[in-house]
């Protein structure tokens, strides 16, 4: 059987997504390494020769949730954008912290932002969930359906995070950031991506309690297993393996280089890791964005966080590779031009 393709048919196939607009929210209650000191056995050296991290933001507030953060993301984008938000057809949310097992956040972000006609879900891939988002969405660009198309990545990890574990609560803040996808052909746009998991990776890096295999009780509230519990040196090890090796690998395909990749843009694990992974792609320092110091880890929200920082200093045409590894284990990088 043949198929003849129509000249509209060859054009929606050229069609890709394109970042037009990113917006970025972080709360106003900053913790310090010194506030950290009072509270568990750290110091301020300690934890900016291990990890990087100076200050992460935190939501206080009775009631407030990830979406809460969210909103206020996508409010600054279709306000920087100029957007209608009736015009947005989808919103992802990327998240492990969502407000409810159900409705979704992204279902919560589109209603107090007025995107009565976007369908929404969540995607749940932990550090790596932004990336994975971003690469979903862009599917729908591309096949034609949609036409805008909101990504947000957004985690209050303070939700999860037990204040008396030295070896996790100095890592986390809480944050939000979001880009707004639409169609194009020019070749600024989404052009590659590779994504992975691994399953094997859940004893080393999970939230033990919450879920249907194990619901809450007062047995895993006592256990306290509703916090985060990580193994840093098999995740470690893990993180840079995935995101060196993955990140090489999109480069190597695309013929990018140090000459013709503006930015490497990884996720903000810890400051180890992030030079371990510029140091095995073989790419300078100078040009991989690095905002932990500020932020610590904000989970799916640390790759537009980036974006957000650095969007005054991007140019139109740039090369950049994102780049993440989460719990599961998941991992991947996304290659895009951008757009403006």
């Amino acid at each position: 059987m043949h198929f003849l393709l129509t000249n509209q048919d060859i054009q929606t196939m050229a069609i890709k997504a394109a970042i037009t607009g990113v917006g970025g929210y972080l709360p106003d209650y900053i913790l310090t390494n010194q506030e950290l000191e009072t509270m568990v056995d750290t110091n301020d050296e300690w934890i900016r020769t291990r990890t990087g991290i100076e200050t992460r933001h935190l939501l206080k507030g009775e009631g407030l949730g990830t979406s809460y953060m969210g909103v206020r993301a996508v409010q600054d984008l279709l306000e920087k954008t100029n957007t209608n938000p009736e015009e947005i057809g989808l919103v992802i949310c990327a998240t492990v912290t969502a407000d409810y097992q159900f409705p979704d956040t992204a279902n919560l972000i589109a209603h107090e932002t007025g995107m009565k006609n976007a369908f929404t879900f969540d995607l749940s891939a932990a550090c790596s969930g932004f990336l994975f988002a971003l690469n979903t969405a862009a599917q729908f660009i591309a096949a034609g359906t949609q036409k805008k198309v909101i990504v947000v990545g957004a985690d209050k990890m303070s939700s999860i995070v037990d204040y008396t574990d030295r070896t996790t609560c100095i890592i986390f803040g809480d944050g939000a950031g979001a880009v707004l996808l639409e169609p194009n052909e020019d070749g600024y746009c989404i052009q590659d991506a590779e994504v992975y998991s691994d399953g094997s990776g859940k004893d080393n890096l999970h939230q033990a309690a919450g879920g249907s295999a194990r619901p809450a009780s007062m047995e895993t509230v006592a256990a306290k297993q509703h916090f985060i519990y990580q193994n840093g040196r098999p995740v470690f090890k893990a993180a840079v393996s995935g995101m060196s090796g993955v990140g090489k690998e999109v480069m190597q395909r695309n013929n990018l280089d140090n000459d013709n990749l503006a930015w490497l843009v990884p996720h903000q694990a810890n400051i180890r890791i992030i030079e371990s992974v510029a140091r095995m792609a073989d790419f300078p320092m100078e040009k991989v964005m690095v905002n932990i110091h500020r932020y610590g880890n904000t989970t799916a929200a640390t790759l537009p966080l980036c974006l957000y920082d650095w969007e005054d200093k991007l140019n139109k045409g740039d090369n950049i590779i994102l780049t993440a590894f989460g719990g599961g284990y998941t991992w991947g990088a996304v290659y895009l031009t951008w757009a403006y």
